[in-house]
């Protein structure tokens, strides 16, 4: 959902209900209503949830995600967050080929790659976004 549907992100989940113990810990690491990326997988990490049902319970309690690691939403003020001199080598450029046949790769595809090359994630959506890579599939559902 974009930012214009803010106050509706629960419409997504008809049939579920914000987990109290969940809802403490989100919480915690949000501020003014929105939350990070980083603290959003942070959460699911430290309670043993996946970022998927930290997202929904995002969506429940009506958060917004702001600062995705991968650089695609939520900063200020131009939304993205893209390093337009990202050098891409020729193994890097390799790799993104390869988990984005299609012209598509996912966010934990994305994820994946940053760790196996030591490299920062953002790098990784700034390449992608320097290549005409469509990153989709958003671990915690927010694309």
């Amino acid at each position: 959902m974009t930012h214009e549907d803010a106050g509706h992100y629960a419409a997504k989940h008809p049939d579920r209900v914000v987990d109290q113990e969940i809802k403490k810990h989100l919480e915690k690491s949000s501020e003014d209503g929105l939350i990070t990326c980083s603290g959003a997988h942070k959460v699911a990490k430290n309670i043993g949830i996946t970022p998927e049902e930290a997202g929904v319970q995002i969506d429940l309690m009506e958060l917004r995600l702001k600062d995705c690691c991968l650089g695609l939403f939520g900063y200020e003020p131009a939304g993205k967050n893209f390093d337009d001199n990202v050098e891409i080598s020729s193994s890097f450029k390799d790799a993104l080929e390869k988990i984005s046949p299609d012209g598509r790769t996912t966010c934990l595809q994305c994820w994946k790659l940053a760790a196996d090359l030591k490299i920062k994630r953002i790098d990784v959506g700034s390449a992608c976004e320097k290549l005409g890579i469509k990153i989709k599939k958003c671990q915690l559902g927010a694309f």
